[in-house]
């Protein structure tokens, strides 16, 4: 039987821990970041998917027309629910098949491609969608140092390192929703893939890279072993942002 990978069984964990306006990184890093990176401009029209529960949309500027799509359908109401935008619009559909009669001058996928299981049918449908001179920006957590279950953190000799047990080869890792709560533990799964993957199914589908950029945790430690724990927050990045726009 085919695993469901859907994220529609996890909606009530994704939305305690995301709440209306995002969690701590989404509103220190990964939103002003994404804003900086979009560059949106009056009249443009904005595409997120993976969009969740439309944290992203509740950041952008009124005028921008913008549609949202998600797997999951519960995200998908608690989004219009929060949303009185009347250019925003949001719908229920699985960004791997195709997206028919949509245009757009920017897409954005943060933090959800990770979690598709057809990473190169969404960027063909990224491909597909995007007007001439569209651009192009994935978040992720960082793939190089952020692995689900095949990362850790060492400390040895007042020096804390990034152990790395699995990088080239793909995976799919399943992830618990409350694995110290058996009766309310949900499944979703996380894909892991090298950098490379991401600039072959860019470029396959004919996208250049216009921009590779790395954030790390704004985070401050305190106690005997902040200055250790910062030197390691401020060189391990969490996030990898790409922009690429069709060639």
């Amino acid at each position: 039987m085919q695993k469901n990978t859907s994220w529609q069984k996890v909606a009530p964990w994704y939305k305690k821990i995301v709440g209306v306006e995002g969690h701590f990184y989404h509103q220190e890093v990964i939103l002003p970041n994404t804003l900086r990176l979009l560059n949106l401009k009056s009249g443009e029209k904005l595409i997120d998917l993976g969009c969740g529960q439309g944290v992203l949309a509740r950041a952008i500027p009124e005028n921008i027309e913008y549609a949202g799509f998600d797997i999951s359908s519960d995200m998908i109401k608690t989004a219009i629910s929060l949303d009185k935008n009347l250019k925003h619009r949001y719908t229920t559909i699985d960004a791997t098949h195709t997206i028919l009669n949509q245009r757009a001058d920017k897409i954005a996928i943060i933090l959800a491609l990770q979690n598709m299981k057809k990473p190169f049918a969404v960027i063909r449908n990224c491909a597909q969608i995007l007007n001439l001179k569209g651009k192009l920006v994935i978040i992720l957590n960082h793939p190089a140092f952020r692995i689900p279950k095949h990362g850790d953190w060492l400390v040895k000799n007042d020096l804390q390192y990034r152990i790395i047990d699995n990088y080239m080869s793909p995976l799919e890792i399943p992830i618990e929703s409350s694995p110290f709560d058996k009766k309310n533990n949900e499944l979703s799964y996380s894909y892991h893939y090298p950098l490379s993957f991401y600039s072959e199914i860019l470029f396959d589908n004919g996208f250049v890279i216009e921009k590779i950029e790395e954030w790390v945790s704004p985070k401050k430690s305190t106690g005997i072993k902040a200055e250790m724990e910062d030197k390691a927050r401020g060189e391990i990045p969490l996030f990898m942002a790409t922009v690429a726009s069709k060639r």
